[in-house]
């Protein structure tokens, strides 16, 4: 299985979105507006200061993805890199994809030079997912987070 990563282009914001979309279903149990999702993805490649994409393929077809954004540490005078939007279609989880993707945005993230670190954060039952992060090293933090939404109702 040859999985090539590559960052996400504009061309990609519709199977994106889609993917958003089921990932909201599958571990929120919540349905986005596909129509604002798609608008959301648009507004990434609109603006590059809000961050990128990343996106794996095989046979030319996107099989996994995930968005970086940016929260400057002024502890740190860095950058810390948010992984988001999180995604590897079903068919192929436990194959190594989600590995890829994380190993190239962490080796990325190293020779930037100006970034401090990774940070995601998960739905709190999506153990699965939790338990491939902490494997890769990833560490709970001492914080909860916090948040006053005005688009999403729940």
């Amino acid at each position: 299985m040859e999985i090539t990563i590559r960052k996400g282009i504009r061309n990609d914001a519709e199977m994106i979105a889609r993917y958003n979309v089921a990932l909201a279903k599958e571990t929120e149990h919540f349905a986005l507006d596909e129509q604002r999702t798609l608008r959301g993805v648009h507004g990434m490649f609109d603006d590059v200061s809000r961050g990128f994409y990343l996106v794996a393929e095989l046979n030319r077809a996107i099989v996994g993805q995930l968005m970086i954004t940016y929260e400057w540490s002024d502890w740190r005078n860095g950058v810390f890199w948010w992984i988001q939007s999180v995604y590897v279609r079903e068919e192929f989880r436990s194959s190594g994809i989600f590995r890829k993707l994380y190993d190239h945005i962490a080796e990325h993230a190293k020779r930037e030079g100006n970034v401090c670190g990774l940070r995601l954060y998960a739905e709190k039952d999506n153990k699965r997912a939790l338990a491939v992060y902490k494997k890769l090293g990833m560490k709970t933090t001492d914080y909860d987070l916090l948040e006053v939404d005005f688009v999403l109702k729940r």
